[in-house]
């Protein structure tokens, strides 16, 4: 049995940006999200359901539904949380290469090795990052912004005072989609770790080729 709608549920209506919730209304987002990374920990994908997410977390099925659509919903916020877990910790402990190239390899495959621990949970947030339709955008971009900032981040210096250029940041669409393949094929088996690391180190010397000189 889940429990009944609470009022510090109701309010929300769709997905809503963290900053936008009640001190009580991010606690219970969190609950969701802790709920969902359980079960997909012991199943994958097909075992976050929505009924089961709702169950798991103590909530009714109608307030879940009312933080989060649907599960592709549900599983791109879950990967959204867990890349602002990883960019936390990247700041406290940043990536030492000596190049802009070396200091993003690094950042990236330490953020592989942080989601190859929960394989599983990967492969369900993955999978809902590419079935995702139009219908959730707005995570999406949510996702994308985070692992652009994350990647920004580990550029250091090589960013300039004015922020990205366009060139730098049409050189960290093409890492970040690098990074996403490589990973994806490593969760499946079908890539090494060397075959990561040389695949990374590759597209991240397009950072390299935007760094003023």
């Amino acid at each position: 049995m889940t429990a009944e709608a609470d009022p510090a549920s109701s309010p929300v209506s769709g997905p809503a940006p963290p900053g936008a919730l009640t001190e009580r209304q991010e606690a219970r987002r969190l609950d969701i999200l802790r709920a969902t990374v359980r079960l997909a920990r012991r199943g994958g994908f097909d075992a976050v359901q929505m009924r089961e997410v709702a169950e798991e977390a103590g909530v009714a099925l109608g307030t879940l539904y009312r933080y989060f659509p649907s599960k592709i919903h549900l599983l791109v916020a879950t990967l959204l949380d867990r890349l602002e877990q990883l960019h936390a910790t990247l700041r406290e402990r940043p990536p030492s290469g000596g190049s802009a190239a070396e200091r993003v390899g690094e950042t990236l495959l330490r953020a592989c090795r942080a989601l190859q621990r929960d394989p599983c949970l990967a492969d369900a947030m993955l999978r809902a990052l590419t079935f995702a339709d139009r219908g959730v955008s707005a995570e999406v971009a949510s996702v994308s912004r985070r692992t652009t900032a994350i990647i920004l981040d580990a550029m250091g210096p090589a960013v300039g005072p004015y922020g990205p250029t366009p060139q730098q940041l049409s050189a960290v669409r093409v890492v970040e989609h690098t990074w996403r393949a490589v990973l994806v094929g490593r969760l499946a088996g079908r890539a090494s770790a060397e075959e990561v690391r040389t695949d990374l180190a590759t597209a991240c010397r397009l950072i390299e080729l935007t760094v003023p000189r």
